[in-house]
């Protein structure tokens, strides 16, 4: 489902619209999370044709959720009576977003490439990876999908193929004029964004695991250090005592 719908579009009935954007975002890069794990399957010992429809599927719905996330998020921006504190989450929600489509659109350039030198309708010769077991149950959870069935693996045409390579393009391109109509919509300059979560905290917030490794690396370089110091004083006391009896020797003997 092409990424058609160029309006920006706010209808302004959510109660919450930061949490809201937040929601979409993550819902997004689950989405996402799930098509790079198809696209790496695509020429292994799993591809199949449950395969090219769980990511056709899964592709889907990445662009539905990026549509409504870029008409929510530009909205925001562009509104001048947003709060300072609101626009910087915003924002960060954006450098998300954007970042998260170009994923997605280089996963798609992947598979557009690797289905032409994997074909199921040329029954072509499949990497043996060793990966087992099938990905619908995955692509269910993704897509919040409980009842999900397993396409059935027919025989895939070389009529089919071409028109899904040919679908397939036409949503790369989309995808692309997408990423470039987001930049000229709404200027948020990625390297002005500063990363907040918990992710970045102090390393006091951490784990007692992480602060115990934490102080063994201490202990360990301030004995280092210590051994060091001694080292070196050992060494400038050798060479005074060299040069005090250099200089005596240079004395007696003129």
């Amino acid at each position: 489902m092409p990424l058609c719908n160029n309006k920006v579009v706010d209808d302004g009935t959510s109660a919450h619209p930061l949490q809201e954007g937040k929601t979409m975002v993550d819902s997004l890069v689950k989405v996402v999370a799930c098509y790079r794990h198809l696209a790496s399957c695509v020429g292994g010992c799993t591809d199949s044709s449950s395969l090219r429809c769980d990511l056709r599927q899964t592709r889907e719905r990445a662009q539905v959720l990026a549509l409504s996330c870029r008409n929510h998020l530009t909205a925001r921006l562009r509104d001048k009576t947003l709060p300072d504190d609101e626009k910087k989450e915003t924002e960060l929600l954006w450098v998300a977003f954007s970042s998260c489509l170009e994923l997605l659109h280089a996963d798609m350039c992947k598979v557009f490439s690797m289905v032409k030198h994997f074909s199921l309708a040329s029954n072509s010769t499949m990497v043996q990876t060793g990966i087992q077991g099938g990905t619908t149950e995955m692509v269910a959870r993704a897509l919040s999908l409980p009842d999900l069935q397993e396409a059935s693996d027919g025989t895939q045409t070389s009529s089919m193929e071409g028109q899904e390579q040919s679908q397939l393009e036409q949503e790369i391109a989309q995808v692309d004029r997408t990423l470039e109509d987001m930049e000229l919509k709404v200027n948020v300059l990625r390297w002005t964004v500063e990363a907040q979560g918990l992710q970045y905290a102090d390393p006091v917030s951490t784990d007692s695991a992480s602060l115990a490794l934490l102080s063994i690396d201490e202990e360990a370089a301030e004995r280092f250090c210590d051994r060091s110091q001694i080292f070196m004083a050992m060494i400038l006391c050798g060479v005074a005592i060299f040069a005090v009896a250099l200089s005596v020797c240079v004395v007696f003997l003129a």
